[in-house]
């Protein structure tokens, strides 16, 4: 598998349906951020993958709590279903409605993981809104 460009455009995040642990491995291999997204039935998994990086790949505390903002946002709007798993470094959306969709969010957490919010904030826009508030209140 090629390693990713960082940050990767939607069309090449690879499909791991029934291939995720030779994705994973590849990654791993590579020493590089896992992100793919994975078919099922009528809906799609996003999933991406900070320990794939090694040791060296620090994920900031600022892109987790904007990850865990977007993916809050994303139950909340009913983009992925409430099973989702927001982090510290594994981060993962169920019930996501379309292969475009899925491939834009999984574009924007390999980018975050790799410390690019611009991506993030671009797919789920008011995030950032939803955090403000949180902290506020």
């Amino acid at each position: 598998m090629q390693q990713l460009p960082i940050p990767c455009p939607g069309h090449l995040i690879p499909d791991a349906t029934d291939r995720f642990d030779a994705a994973y491995r590849a990654a791993e291999g590579q020493r590089a951020v896992f992100v793919g997204i994975e078919r099922e039935g009528e809906w799609w998994t996003v999933k991406a993958d900070a320990l794939t990086g090694g040791p060296g790949h620090v994920v900031d505390d600022a892109v987790n709590v904007a990850m865990r903002a977007a993916i809050v946002r994303l139950v909340r709007e009913r983009e992925a279903s409430s099973d989702a798993f927001a982090g510290p470094v594994y981060f993962m959306l169920h019930g996501v409605p379309s292969e475009g969709r899925a491939r834009e969010l999984a574009a924007a957490f390999h980018a975050a993981l790799y410390g690019d919010l611009g991506p993030l904030r671009r797919a789920v826009p008011g995030a950032d809104a939803d955090q403000d508030s949180d902290a506020a209140g």
